[in-house]
């Protein structure tokens, strides 16, 4: 179980990254959603032990990680948003002295680790070539792989799917999937896809706040019957936002489209759509706006 509680961080260039966040995380994966400059790396770095926060505590499975970094590192796996490799070293080299860091020291468990991550990740293939000349969901999927050395209970991941293109997309996310069946798998992008796919429990955070928290579905299943969409004419959006809560606007085939929060139908023209988590994470955030 992963608690945070209270943690704010404000940065010496004036900026509030972190206000006031409260977070229960148990087992599986955790989606963490907001949009960029919402505080989502500031708040995985400081999970992470890579920097302290201002106020708050956070603890994992009983360890005070403020206190005792050195123990929930032993439990960790992260994979930051920008994952760099050494020049000219193979996957199989560099996963294995990755290992030797983690403190991996016995080498026939090493080798077997290494070697089974690889064949895990589907990169076993490849072992001897340059992680430098791997592919962009290659690299991502080698992250994992070194993420998982010496079977961590807690995982971070940060804004793993950007600039996938869609195949390797699908074949990440079916990876961390089948890693979060065990472990804490705290997954944060922008990508409301990632989360709705993956995470049986979500929070969003704007401007260093948690303004939603809860499981997916029910944040959904909240706003039936409240979602209603038009076609509209292009630069008809600002008037239908002076007269209803516009969440979203939607270009289609060259058709303007908004979505319109409403308990009501809010004006003829508008029909009764199934919501969305989209609908549910553009609602919030310009709620909290």
């Amino acid at each position: 179980m992963l608690t945070v509680s209270n943690c704010s961080k404000t940065y010496p260039n004036g900026v509030r990254a972190l206000q006031n966040v409260d977070l229960t995380i148990g087992k599986g994966m955790f989606g963490l959603l907001g949009p960029n400059g919402a505080g989502k790396s500031s708040l995985m770095r400081t999970i992470a032990t890579l920097q302290e926060p201002d106020q708050g505590t956070i603890t994992f499975n009983g360890i005070d990680v403020l206190q005792n970094p050195g123990e929930l590192r032993n439990r960790l796996g992260y994979l930051p948003q920008e994952f760099g490799v050494y020049p000219r070293i193979s996957a199989l080299d560099l996963l294995d002295h990755l290992a030797v860091l983690k403190g991996v020291l016995d080498k026939k468990e090493r080798r077997d680790m290494v070697h089974g991550l690889l064949q895990q990740v589907n990169l076993y293939n490849v072992r001897k070539k340059a992680v430098r000349t791997f592919s962009g969901g290659m690299k991502q999927r080698f992250g994992i792989a070194q993420a998982l050395l010496g079977e961590p209970q807690l995982i971070i991941v940060d804004e793993p799917t950007a600039g996938l293109d869609p195949e390797e997309r699908k074949r990440f996310l079916n990876l961390l999937s089948e890693i979060g069946r065990n472990v804490v798998v705290l997954l944060s992008t922008h990508i409301v896809e990632d989360v709705r796919d993956l995470c049986s429990r979500m929070a969003i955070l704007d401007e260093g706040k948690v303004v939603l928290e809860g499981s997916p579905a029910h944040l959904v299943d909240s706003m039936i019957g409240r979602v209603w969409r038009k076609q509209v004419e292009r630069g008809q959006q600002d008037a239908l936002k002076d007269r209803h809560r516009v969440i979203s606007t939607h270009l289609l085939a060259g058709e303007t489209r908004v979505h319109v929060l409403a308990d009501t139908c809010p004006e003829p023209g508008f029909e009764p759509i199934s919501p969305t988590l989209e609908d549910v994470y553009f609602a919030t955030l310009n709620r909290a706006a």
